[in-house]
């Protein structure tokens, strides 16, 4: 298994590259989700039919197909009928003209275009070579935005180009401060078929500003994403380098059929809250082929935050993520939740590597969360010097208000975690449960952490489940003689 080191971000794959779904679905029915146990959700095989045309059995012999999910992307792809460069609209990439008019009207002139022209083919602006400075825009439906080879965005210096916007539903208020939050770099609700790619042309939120406020609790709103995109469906993001955000990087929200592939992602490693991806609420998502260095989680699963993420009842699911790479000095590879009280289900992780990180899988929820994380599969993880591997840890009375339910706690179960290589370690794997839960059906199959500095084993607390071919031997909870077929084993 070839990984990206910090020196050798992934390159970028042209497009199309078809999915070669038939190995995909084969890989997926030996990966153990147990997809009869799943809640309410399509099983994943529904999501993969070739698209129209082709069939499955010719896509997986094509050269240099790899294992893809991409096709859980619907939409036209990055070609489109009507054309405009941003130049056309008054842009100057100079590097200090503020250009968040010209992309405003770039927008707004290629709607109207795609209307007039019968509106079915939509839209393509591209961004020619140049530093193009601007504040927030909106995307529309059936639009690609493309980033030339040396087009960079960069995110505008004035706080008053990041206007507020309403919190979301299940969230109740700004992730970070009280009432409403900024608005992201790149914004868009309530779409269909977007396509933001490029021939690796950069976009770059210019956080410092932003992490500033925060380090000096002069922070008064919430920090803006670089990209969220808020109840949409059929997105594509690919083939571009994202650097620098204010907050999180990429966030899908209450969206689904939603392709993250081919991404370099990169923020200084002591830059605050700067995950890379953050599928939330969110079904049909494939992240791969990413490399990834940030502040906080490299993904992060979330569904809503305590009573709120509780009341929308918006799960996560259908998630697969593999072929990702990178480091983060405090957060983890993968990591589910905090803020998971819509529930997260049927999750693939695989092809993980992760290195001089604090882990490379956690589970992190709280009291108060409620919901549920269940039906997930991690396997072929590779770590060097992390600092815990396998964490599932207690939340750190970190809260919406004070009127969460103190009642609602998690319900995790059915996660597998297999194939696992780690080496210069701090610590064996710690998994503790939310007091007065219980985490169940924990499997881990052929683990070999190895160079651990720390001789106190595992750490577990109201976690149980089945362990088998591990190394160090796990905690007693894990330590069944019998082995059942669930855990991978007849």
């Amino acid at each position: 298994m070839a990984h990206a080191t910090a020196h050798e971000p992934v390159p970028p794959l042209p497009w199309p590259r078809p999915a070669p779904l038939l190995v995909f679905l084969a890989v997926l029915a030996t990966s153990y989700l147990a997809l009869t146990r799943l809640p309410a959700a399509a099983p994943l095989a529904a999501l993969i039919a070739p698209p129209p045309g082709r069939d499955a059995a010719l896509i997986a012999r094509e050269p240099g197909n790899r294992d893809s999910c991409a096709g859980f992307y619907g939409g036209a792809g990055p070609v489109r009928a009507v054309t405009a460069s941003l130049e056309e609209f008054g842009a100057v990439g100079d590097g200090a003209t503020s250009n968040t008019a010209a992309f405003r009207r770039a927008v707004a002139a290629l709607e109207e275009r795609t209307r007039a022209a019968g509106g079915d083919g939509g839209a393509r602006l591209e961004v020619p070579p140049g530093r193009w400075v601007t504040g927030s825009f909106n995307l529309t439906s059936r639009f690609t935005l493309f980033l030339h080879d040396g087009a960079v965005i960069l995110g505008s210096q004035d706080p008053e180009e990041w206007p507020l916007i309403a919190p979301l539903p299940s969230y109740g208020r700004g992730r970070e401060r009280l009432g409403p939050r900024h608005i992201s770099l790149i914004h868009g609700e309530d779409l269909n078929d977007v396509v933001i790619t490029g021939n690796n042309g950069t976009l770059d939120g210019q956080g410092k500003m932003w992490w500033e406020l925060w380090w000096n609790r002069t922070l008064n709103h919430t920090r803006g994403h670089l990209i969220e995109l808020v109840n949409s469906t059929n997105i594509l993001i690919s083939n571009i380098t994202l650097r620098n955000s204010p907050f999180w990087t990429v966030h899908p929200v209450y969206c689904s059929n939603v392709v993250m592939k081919d991404l370099t992602i990169l923020a200084p490693l002591n830059a605050p809250n700067t995950d890379g991806i953050d599928p939330d609420s969110s079904s049909e998502v494939c992240v791969e082929d990413c490399y990834i260095e940030s502040g906080d989680d490299l993904v992060a699963i979330k569904s809503g935050w305590d009573q709120y993420g509780i009341s929308v009842g918006k799960p996560c699911s259908n998630i697969v993520i593999q072929r990702v790479s990178g480091t983060t000095p405090t957060c983890s590879g993968v990591g589910f939740g905090s803020e998971m009280s819509g529930g997260i289900s049927n999750v693939l992780v695989r092809d993980l590597h992760v290195w001089n990180s604090a882990s490379a899988v956690r589970l992190k929820t709280d009291v108060g969360r409620g919901g549920y994380i269940t039906n997930i599969t991690i396997a072929n993880v590779t770590m060097e010097k992390v600092k815990v591997p396998i964490r599932f840890s207690r939340g750190a009375d970190d809260h919406s208000d004070d009127k969460y339910d103190r009642n609602a706690l998690p319900k995790i179960s059915n996660v597998r975690i297999s194939d696992i290589v780690g080496v210069g370690l701090q610590r064996a794997p710690m998994l503790e449960a939310v007091h007065g839960a219980v985490y169940e059906g924990i499997c881990f199959r052929n683990v070999s952490l190895r160079g651990i500095r720390r001789r106190d084993g595992w750490h577990c607390e109201s976690v149980y489940g089945e362990a088998h071919e591990v190394f160090p031997a796990p905690c007693e909870e894990f330590r069944k003689k019998k082995s059942s077929s669930w855990c991978g084993f007849s």
